[in-house]
């Protein structure tokens, strides 16, 4: 099902191409100038099932397979490097946002979640996680002892200006 959902697509993309010289084979994984016209015609028109269904089929094909590909040339130690991986990352959002708008589906959909959910278990359950830690002694030490010496002398302030008798100096 998923090769036939490709081979519609690439012939929805090839029927929407301007010069009809363009041939894509299934290797371009989704990389043609499709228009929303075309997945709704696609989800309505062609596919037999749900448009969740069709989401799902336009996900792994449009998009996952792009990402996929990318992440699978990158280097296994680049995909905790966020500067390595943000830019695929953003395309892959952008990618599910324009095909859920062009559905009329909202974005984020659980559907869409779980693509996500999936693709952090898939690539970046290794990743260390930054950790909050305390800051230096030092630091800790000034933002402690600066109340505690300011307040004897706020006291200390407040008894001088109370014991003149004069309320209004």
């Amino acid at each position: 099902m998923k090769g036939a959902l490709g081979l519609i697509v690439v012939f929805v993309s090839f029927l929407s191409d301007a010069t009809f010289g363009d041939t894509h084979s299934p290797s371009d994984c989704g990389k043609s100038n499709v228009s929303c016209m075309d997945f709704d015609f696609f989800c309505h028109a062609l596919y037999p099932g749900a448009t969740m269904d069709c989401l799902f089929e336009l996900l792994s094909q449009m998009c996952l397979c792009n990402f996929n590909l990318a992440m699978a040339a990158m280097n296994a130690t680049d995909w905790c490097a966020w500067g390595s991986v943000s830019g695929l990352y953003s395309n892959l959002s952008l990618c599910t946002e324009n095909i859920s708008d062009c559905l009329g589906i909202p974005w984020p959909s659980p559907l869409v979640e779980q693509t996500f959910v999936d693709i952090h278990h898939r690539f970046f359950k290794d990743c260390p996680m930054e950790e909050l830690s305390d800051p230096p002694p030092p630091i800790i030490f000034a933002l402690v002892i600066t109340p505690i010496l300011l307040i004897p002398v706020m006291v200390s302030l407040v008894v001088l200006k109370t014991k003149n008798g004069d309320g209004s100096s």
